[in-house]
């Protein structure tokens, strides 16, 4: 028996040995056969260093998951710290070697020196105040603020050793080492000479690698739209990171050489567009060999999935510029071709569409940023979210909510219309033709009648008619991710904090839309969303959800927020949209919404201001049309508005336009290609 235990740990014990014996088979086969060229290259190597590896942002997307904005590879001529020499003279001749080259087969190069040359001096830069204050920063030229510009191009030429250079080639030159020193350029952060270079110009570059010392030729993924002139204001846009921002990002990991978002979603975004960069480890012989291994992998920034209806947002792009283009000169229009729609929905307040006119064409900005800067109608100002309006009679409705929930007037509570109202010997005008004298609130609504209420507005009060106008968002920003203006609730307290006294003439004129009241678009639409839905506020949004870039993952879904639940009562929103079924149906709007499928309820506005024309100060007229449809399942609320246009009647177009669409209802909706993409 003890033989036959130890034959048995006799086995054990070769067992063990051959097991041991085939891991060490294994390791060795792993480290000489499958990673030998890796560990080989850091056994030769004569030096190692660590790189980041650029992360991919994110993509953008509309609420069917069609690419708005994506990444395409292109090829990047970059400097790497590590090669680049060391002596500026050398430094020089390569920088003017590869601008010389870029020159002669006119590309661009990235040139952000805050500086002009002129025959007879220099001078800065227009719209350049953060770089001109890089450029006198510690930093790069060390200079006190108020230095000149001949000065600081004095300044740059003997920092860099520039002066046996013309001006020209001397700026050229130290327009490159002014922003390779802005961005800190080092051995773990490199310099972007060009971006989308040829292929052919790549090659040369390499093809004189042993002249041009540290300049590398990369493949870096940049921006692309499927349309560019689809939502430009909404998208936003991506450029260099300034000052500031880096002051407040470097904490995330940021470079001053990164890309962020400066507009737009890829502003609000910017955490989840991002991504993560990784690392490598470069490993050189003393051959000049590199080899490289990736330690943390890059990760992709997430996809932003957007609430808006790609196909919508051109029917509502395409209609408001052709209601503009329209009305064009009549009723002695003199004011540029401008305005906005935005489209709710009803159920979340989320924003299926939202243009803004005049626009532009997001993929080509760059070629046609200083025009676009320039041009008189402010194409890149979205009007939607930043410009407040006096309104005109879209106001009355909330007169009427806030007078019928305080028990001041009911259904049946009419006034007598002669067609003028008198208040403190101020006289107000009411050019409705009434089909009787008697209006009541209904009547009101549809009729849009002046005189009932400006009499509704002095019995209420503004106290009150203020205290329903917050409960329903007017004069406040709405919530939405992108960058919105707050706008104006008249009131005594608002008056006061101008210094100004708050007269009586203001309640009544407020009742009717005037006063000092400026309301956005966008507010205007959630507005009429309230009235809509039953009296509950939403948060606006523009984001519908985040998905990582591969889909597997749901990193935030937006359901909606609400913001207020007004408490308004069923009875008092019903007569209201009643009032504002009759406009639709019957009344201003009818002709343009009777062939619909669905009943649409509106409220025409129109509302004065003075603008300068022609260097003189005139009296313009601004059209407003609020709607909700169907009227009887309320889905989508729209609010459109067109500067210069005598009556908001004029704006209806795009809203039959954008039913149409949601209802399927018409042949014009843009056509999308199997692989996701606009056919322009």
């Amino acid at each position: 028996m003890s033989e036959r235990f130890s034959r048995g740990r006799r086995a054990a014990i070769v067992c063990a040995v051959l097991f041991f014996f085939a891991i060490i088979v294994g390791d060795l086969f792993k480290l000489q056969i499958v990673e030998g060229a890796k560990y080989d290259a850091v056994v030769s190597a004569v030096s190692s260093r660590t790189a980041s590896i650029p992360s991919t942002r994110g993509e953008i997307v509309d609420s069917n998951g069609k690419k708005l904005v994506y990444n395409e590879p292109g090829v990047s001529v970059c400097f790497d710290a590590a090669y680049f020499p060391k002596e500026q003279k050398e430094q020089n001749e390569i920088i003017l070697s590869l601008v010389k080259l870029f020159e002669k087969n006119k590309l661009e190069w990235n040139d952000k020196l805050p500086l002009i040359l002129y025959k007879d001096g220099v001078i800065f830069k227009d719209d350049s105040e953060d770089l001109i204050d890089q450029m006198k920063s510690r930093k790069v030229l060390n200079l006190n603020k108020y230095t000149s510009a001949q000065e600081c191009f004095d300044a740059l030429v003997e920092e860099f050793e520039l002066e046996e250079y013309s001006k020209n080639n001397a700026r050229k030159i130290g327009s490159v080492l002014f922003e390779m020193k802005r961005e800190e350029f080092s051995i773990g952060v490199p310099y972007v000479f060009a971006t989308d270079v040829p292929e052919d110009i790549a090659a040369a570059v390499m093809e004189k690698s042993s002249f041009y010392k540290g300049v590398q030729v990369e493949f870096v993924p940049h921006r692309e739209y499927t349309d560019g002139t689809i939502a430009p204001h909404i998208l936003g846009m991506t450029g260099a990171i300034t000052a500031e921002r880096y002051a407040e990002l470097k904490e995330k990991g940021y470079k001053m050489s990164d890309i962020v978002g400066i507009s737009g979603i890829e502003l609000a975004m910017e955490d989840y567009l991002k991504g993560t960069d990784g690392q490598k480890t470069v490993y050189t012989d003393s051959e000049g060999n590199r080899t490289e291994e990736i330690t943390q992998p890059a990760k992709q920034g997430n996809t932003v999935v957007l609430t808006i209806d790609a196909g919508m947002q051109k029917v509502a792009q395409d209609a408001l510029k052709q209601a503009l283009e329209d009305y064009a000169g009549k009723e002695g229009n003199m004011v540029p071709n401008a305005g906005a729609v935005v489209v709710l929905s009803c159920k979340d307040s989320a924003v299926l569409a939202c243009a803004s006119y005049p626009t532009y064409d997001i993929s080509t900005y760059t070629e046609n940023a200083e025009k676009l800067n320039k041009a008189p109608a402010a194409p890149l100002w979205n009007r939607a979210l930043m410009s407040a309006y006096a309104t005109g009679s879209t106001a009355k409705p909330s007169v009427a909510i806030a007078a019928l929930e305080e028990g001041i007037i009911d259904e049946k509570f009419t006034i007598y219309c002669s067609g003028h109202y008198t208040y403190l010997g101020q006289e107000f005008k009411c050019e409705q033709a009434h089909e009787s004298a008697y209006v009541n609130v209904v009547n009101a609504i549809d009729e849009s009648c002046n005189t009932f209420f400006l009499e509704v507005g002095r019995m209420l009060g503004i106290e009150k008619m203020n205290e329903y106008r917050n409960l329903l968002g007017l004069g406040a920003k709405t919530g939405c991710e992108l960058k919105e203006t707050t706008g104006i609730l008249d009131s005594p307290e608002y008056r006061s904090s101008l210094g100004q006294e708050w007269l009586p003439g203001f309640t009544v004129q407020s009742a009717i839309g005037q006063a000092g009241n400026l309301w956005t678009p966008i507010q205007l639409a959630n507005y009429v969303n309230t009235i809509a839905n039953g009296g509950t506020r939403y948060r606006t949004h523009f984001v519908k959800s985040i998905k990582s870039a591969d889909y597997s993952e749901t990193v935030m879904e937006n359901t909606g927020e609400v913001m207020c639940r007004t408490g308004i009562s069923e009875e008092t929103l019903d007569i209201v949209k009643r009032g504002m079924r009759e406009v639709g149906v019957s009344g201003y709007c009818a002709s343009y919404f009777r062939h619909l499928p669905v009943e649409v309820a509106a409220k025409t506005g129109t509302s004065q201001e003075y603008r300068i024309i022609n260097g003189y100060s005139t009296k313009i007229n601004n059209g407003f049309l609020i709607a909700f449809a169907p009227y009887d399942n309320p889905e989508i609320a729209i609010a459109a508005v067109g500067e210069g246009m005598y009556s908001g009647k004029f704006v209806a177009p795009v809203i039959a336009a954008i039913v149409e669409y949601y209802c399927g209802f018409t042949d014009d909706s843009p056509e999308i290609d199997p692989a996701g993409e606009l056919i322009p």
